[in-house]
């Protein structure tokens, strides 16, 4: 008993540390992309806070997988201190976690978040007041609340299970709904709306995760242009673009006025001859500045990461592929959201975690990576392609220079998406996620040759979704991922869309070449002139 004390004081010892970690990872983070112009405390503490719960809420995966398989041992018994108490204690702690984290994620997707962005845009007008921009934002922010509330509504009282009896009256039922609420202590309220959250953040994953997993891999293998090879292209576009102004201008040398035409031709010969100048300025700075000369140095090791992520992204893949067929193949259909009964097609994530998780807290560790990985290919992609809204471009991220609304729409995204890495990490790995390394005894006919006779046997045997409900403990992350069938279905075949994006991004990558080493820079109209040049922001 002690011993068994000890090594769960071990592991949440390991799970404090794993939080300061996380909360140094979102201000290092967000940190590095904030406008250094425009950084408002309010954005940064937000952004920060909700990046950090998030990640938080996806740390405790590992712990509720390692808390359910400690219970038991290897060959399927349960340990001593491990009575119906003490599992039901474990479990409803591991709940309530949940419980306050995904509470505070629904108050900062529906509330806080958007209060500060629609306070943000109202501050744009230099003659708002204080109290006109707290009371836009919160007449802007209500929308979000109603939203939410229907959201809760709905999960709770969306009938899962029907009343036995058919002939019951409608007050009956009714009753019935409100003794299913009660029952599952709100459960089902907070599981429908977070599940529709990761609804979001699968698409979120979809649009940039998928194709941030090919882009980040490639760019870091194919790496940039040469900065002293773009001056000196940049410079002959400058000496043409002055030689067409003169052109121009040498037309009105007798007092004549310049055609329309002409006129709108050399304002546009000037507006691009600024646009070169800013970019020789940044050119100069970065061909002459030491971290140029630092990560040139480090070129090769970007060349083995950008071997490595790629490889990892195609394990992900593999696995994410073979896991999906199995469910098309073997599963009890989309009526039960294509749950899987048992393992058949095996995929090479879904052997390794169980192995890891044998030696605390190995799996803890890649889990922890696996989260990273989709965190950085999220943002790659996030980078590369900006946020939209259908056709219309909203906002760019890039580093030091992202304005306070679209820090929040980034932290936004991100949150979603990190929401939505748990699905992922159940269809990598879904017996690993249910029931993490439980076993459970089944009684085998044995036929002896000494006693001439048949004899049984108690063998254990790895816990699937065939197991009886008393010898394996599901973990509460699966309850949550899997209490609406028709979110699991949609998570399936979001899961093809995802193998069929990373597909494409991955052949437009290939057929990309190497980016600018100062990319971005000739687009940013709101960048002054006088902007001090940032070797980082490359």
């Amino acid at each position: 008993m002690a011993a068994a004390t000890a090594e769960l004081v071990i592991g949440w010892c390991i799970f404090g540390l794993l939080l300061l970690a996380i909360l140094a990872f979102c201000w290092i983070y967000v940190r590095k992309y904030q406008s250094q112009r425009e950084s408002e405390v309010v954005s940064t503490v937000t952004a920060i806070f909700s990046l950090a719960v998030a990640l938080i809420a996806s740390a405790l995966l590992p712990v509720d997988i390692f808390l359910v398989s400690y219970m038991k041992n290897q060959n399927g018994t349960f340990k001593e201190w491990a009575n119906a108490n003490v599992s039901v204690q474990i479990e409803n702690t591991v709940l309530y976690g949940y419980y306050t984290l995904y509470s505070v994620i629904l108050f900062c997707v529906f509330f806080w978040i958007p209060f500060v962005y629609f306070y943000y845009e109202e501050k744009d007008d230099d003659d708002t007041s204080k109290c006109t921009q707290v009371k836009t934002a919160l007449k802007y922010t209500v929308g979000f609340v109603v939203i939410c509330a229907l959201l809760l509504l709905i999960g709770a009282f969306v009938p899962l299970n029907l009343p036995s009896n058919k002939n019951s009256t409608e007050w009956e039922k009714v009753k019935f709904l409100f003794e299913e609420l009660g029952s599952s202590h709100g459960l089902a309220a907070l599981s429908f709306s977070i599940s529709s959250l990761t609804l979001i953040g699968m698409l979120a994953a979809i649009t940039y995760t998928a194709y941030g997993m090919s882009a980040l891999p490639l760019n870091l293998i194919k790496g940039t242009r040469n900065a002293a090879y773009e001056r000196l292209e940049n410079t002959e576009d400058i000496e043409e673009v002055e030689q067409h102004i003169q052109a121009i201008r040498s037309k009105s040398k007798d007092g004549r006025p310049l055609p329309a035409r002409d006129r709108r031709t050399l304002k546009q010969c000037e507006e691009r001859l600024r646009t070169l100048r800013k970019r020789d300025r940044h050119l100069e700075f970065i061909e002459n500045s030491w971290w140029t000369k630092f990560c040139g140095a480090l070129r090769p090791l970007k060349i083995i990461w950008g071997i490595f992520f790629i490889l990892v992204a195609l394990l992900f893949v593999i696995s994410l592929f073979l896991s999906n067929l199995d469910k098309a193949l073997h599963s009890a259909g989309i009526d039960s959201g294509f749950i899987i009964f048992g393992t058949n097609l095996s995929n090479p994530l879904n052997m390794l975690l169980p192995l890891l998780q044998t030696v605390f807290p190995l799996d803890y560790i890649l889990i922890t990576i696996i989260i990273m990985y989709f965190i950085f290919t999220s943002m790659a992609g996030i980078r590369n392609i900006g946020i939209w809204f259908f056709w219309i471009r909203l906002y760019k991220i890039r580093r030091g220079r992202t304005r306070p609304q679209a820090l929040l729409f980034l932290c936004m995204i991100l949150l979603l998406i990190v929401l939505h890495t748990s699905y992922m990490i159940y269809s990598l790995a879904p017996q690993y996620v249910m029931y993490g390394s439980q076993n459970y005894l089944i009684e085998s006919n044995i036929t002896s040759d000494v006693h001439k006779g048949n004899s049984t046997l108690s063998v254990p045997r790895r816990c699937d979704a065939d197991a009886p409900e008393d010898q394996c403990t599901v973990t509460r992350t699966y309850l949550f991922l899997h209490k609406f069938w028709f979110f699991s279905a949609a998570y399936y075949f979001g899961n093809w869309a995802f193998l069929g994006v990373f597909l494409i991004g991955l052949i437009v990558s290939c057929c990309k070449g190497k980016k600018s080493v100062i990319e971005g820079v000739d687009e940013d109209s709101d960048i002054s002139d006088d902007d001090e040049p940032s070797a980082y922001s490359v």
